[in-house]
């Protein structure tokens, strides 16, 4: 994710977002207690960076943590989940409010917000720590994922076959203090500014919300 930076992507993508942005506002978490009512909901669509924000955009979201989730091995850290010896990917958990959106709604944006039928990476990232997968906690949650699918598949919104895992939710672990918030704390990285911010900005042009305001 963060290991293949291109001198020319990034000369690039500055020159063509730059302007945009400048004005860009980037969706933070909601501080303060949950709602009572609160609910969860876990996935992994490769860089948990821009994950984070997709979902942090959208109105009745509080926060998106990221994390890791998906493999075998316990309390793992960034660099043990970078080798991809782990199973697990990198994942957001969303806390969320289903009287303002529906995880039907969060399903909606995941596939609106990457490639899904990539196997094993998101663009430059590689590896099985980049898989996509959409983690349900219940049967009605599995019904509307494996709907989705089905209705994306049969409207051939892809042009290749959705290769996003489906798996029970088991357990997250949040990663590290400093990949929290990264692109808002860190708009001038490289990578965030040539690929997640682009990215993020292509999600928000294919995807109706609901956002939240500003």
């Amino acid at each position: 994710m963060k290991h293949a930076l291109f001198t020319f992507c990034a000369i690039f993508f500055l020159a063509a977002c730059g302007q945009t942005q400048s004005t860009l506002q980037i969706p933070d978490k909601i501080p303060g207690p949950p709602s009572p009512h609160e609910q969860v909901a876990d996935f992994a669509e490769g860089c948990f960076w821009h994950a984070e924000i997709v979902f942090q955009s959208l109105a009745g979201v509080r926060d998106a943590v990221s994390g890791f989730a998906g493999g075998t091995a316990p309390r793992p850290s960034y660099e043990d989940v970078c080798t991809g010896t782990t199973g697990h990917a990198e994942t957001v958990q969303v806390y969320y409010d289903p009287a303002k959106i529906s995880f039907a709604t969060l399903v909606k944006a995941f596939f609106a917000s990457l490639d899904p039928t990539e196997l094993n990476r998101q663009g430059n990232d590689v590896g099985t720590q980049y898989r996509s997968i959409i983690f349900y906690r219940t049967p009605a949650e599995k019904k509307i994922i494996d709907d989705e699918i089905a209705a994306l598949t049969s409207q051939h919104k892809f042009s290749g076959k959705i290769v996003t895992e489906v798996q029970p939710f088991k357990v997250f672990y949040p990663a590290e203090d400093y990949h929290q918030e990264y692109i808002k704390n860190h708009p001038g990285n490289p990578y965030v500014r040539a690929v997640s911010i682009p990215d993020y900005l292509e999600f928000r042009k294919n995807f109706p919300g609901p956002y939240k305001a500003g």
